[in-house]
């Protein structure tokens, strides 16, 4: 998008996977996950869409073992299509879109031992490196005095969506109604991706609005091919008996 809000989304993953590399976890934690092979502007499959007559709840719990994604953080990306496509239906997006990002910049919630609690709440916080200029990161002084990430020296990456405090600002959304847009919930997470992939009048159900959405989230090929990989085994999940 040429703002400071995409540059600071697109660090957003670079600090996720840097903590990766050091970990050991790497891109595949356990499922066998690997970047597609399809060319730019490939179209990925979306999945029939959402009504608003769904019953998350039921529907989440019913798709959880075919997709291995949590019940909590599917009933997240549900509702932030269904609420995405009521504000801008010319968009598409699908759940498997988000669900494909949430997967690839936290394992929904999962990463280093967290887990979403009955609130969509991350328990423990997913806090990134800070963005200080080492290790291959950019530098980014505080933005927030520190309230999101603890740091009130550098900014780092907060939550199930891995966004900056400065991206929050622009971006940050109440998804699941309680008066607080909170990064580290994971129905404001997804509802806050959801409008960032869609900004600019992006249709995500193209080849070319998706891969420019996901490339604005992070400006890595590689890294829109293993969200386009996860999003296409997603929706392939809808169509298993």
């Amino acid at each position: 998008m040429g703002s400071l809000a995409a540059f600071a989304v697109f660090l957003v993953t670079v600090v996720v996977l840097a903590q990766d590399r050091r970990s050991g976890a790497g891109s595949q934690r356990g499922d066998g996950l690997s970047p597609a092979r399809v060319d730019r502007d490939t179209p990925v499959a979306q999945g029939v869409p959402l009504t608003a007559a769904v019953d998350l709840r039921t529907w989440s719990t019913e798709l959880a073992g075919r997709t291995m994604i949590p019940a909590r953080a599917l009933q997240a990306y549900a509702a932030a299509e269904l609420a995405q496509r009521a504000a801008g239906p010319g968009c598409r997006l699908s759940w498997t879109t988000l669900a494909g990002i949430g997967r690839v910049e936290s394992d929904h919630g999962r990463f280093g031992g967290a887990a979403l609690d009955a609130d969509g709440v991350v328990r423990p916080r997913i806090i990134g490196v800070p963005l200080d200029g080492s290790d291959g990161v950019a530098e980014i002084r505080d933005t927030d005095g520190g309230r999101l990430d603890g740091d009130s020296v550098y900014d780092r990456a907060v939550g199930p969506m891995q966004f900056l405090p400065a991206t929050w600002a622009r971006y940050g959304a109440d998804g699941n109604g309680d008066g607080i847009a909170d990064p580290h919930q994971i129905d404001d997470a997804a509802r806050a991706a959801a409008a960032y992939l869609c900004a600019e009048g992006r249709d995500i159900a193209s080849g070319e609005g998706w891969w420019d959405g996901v490339l604005t989230y992070n400006r890595s090929v590689n890294y829109a091919r293993l969200v386009w990989a996860a999003a296409d085994r997603y929706a392939a999940a809808t169509t298993t008996p």
